[in-house]
């Protein structure tokens, strides 16, 4: 289905039977991704009385309880609440839900044992200019991201640097294939959040940073229509679902 969608005075045509989907599922167990050291994922069948909610065990329907931590079980957007002493919903925060999008591919610079997204790397393929959203794939990309355990492998991050450089081109809305923007251990600084928010100093209450989803390799780098899809949870974080769609 051919739409026509109107952004900040831009008209977008899209195919909306296309989609291309950059969200993990969230499945049980430890199949499913995780980082920081946070518990699995728990689906548990509600029980009353003589009631179970799961068909397989009798019961009448399927009434799962789900255990979560947005943050290290799967695909997520996160406001500036993640860091802040204020509270910051998501619902809240992210007023919109499509956002001209431009996705790019980066291989993260080995520095000692540490891989990093540097600013000048940024700087060579955006060259000053991005939309509001930028969609970043790592190197190497493979299909292990979607059951990857990161907790204690220290993943590659980005720098204070190159953050601070995509709050300057006024991304608002950065989503990329790592566990954080942020060192996995850096004694709670958590620079590139700081810098790409503004936190403390004027927070960008509008922007929202996308965590631990995965751009298959048949998705070519480009510009795209974003469909940022969450759960109005009254939390700094929901679980989500980026959507893109080529424009043309």
């Amino acid at each position: 289905m051919i739409a026509s969608i109107r952004i900040d005075q831009k008209t977008f045509s899209v195919d909306l039977s296309k989609p291309l989907d950059l969200s993990i599922p969230l499945r049980a167990g430890e199949e499913n991704v995780n980082a920081f050291h946070l518990p699995p994922i728990k689906y548990e069948p509600f029980k009353s009385g003589n009631f179970i909610g799961d068909v397989n065990q009798g019961g009448s329907c399927n009434v799962f309880t789900i255990s979560i931590n947005p943050h290290g079980n799967g695909t997520h957007t996160e406001t500036v609440g993640h860091i802040s002493s204020e509270k910051f919903p998501i619902y809240k925060c992210l007023s919109g839900s499509f956002f001209e999008a431009k996705l790019i591919t980066v291989m993260p610079e080995s520095e000692g044992f540490e891989k990093i997204i540097k600013k000048d790397q940024l700087e060579n393929v955006l060259k000053g200019k991005c939309p509001e959203a930028l969609v970043i794939r790592t190197l190497p990309n493979n299909s292990e991201k979607l059951n990857a355990h990161y907790s204690g492998s220290n993943p590659p991050y980005m720098e204070e640097s190159a953050a601070h450089y995509l709050r300057k081109l006024n991304v608002k809305h950065l989503l990329l294939d790592l566990p954080s923007i942020d060192k996995e251990e850096d004694n709670g600084k958590l620079l590139a959040h700081h810098a790409f928010w503004n936190y403390p100093e004027s927070p960008r209450t509008d922007c929202t940073i996308s965590e631990l989803i995965y751009v298959p390799d048949l998705i070519n780098d480009g510009n795209y229509l974003l469909n940022l899809q969450i759960a109005s949870f009254d939390n700094d974080a929901s679980p989500s679902k980026p959507v893109l769609y080529l424009v043309f």
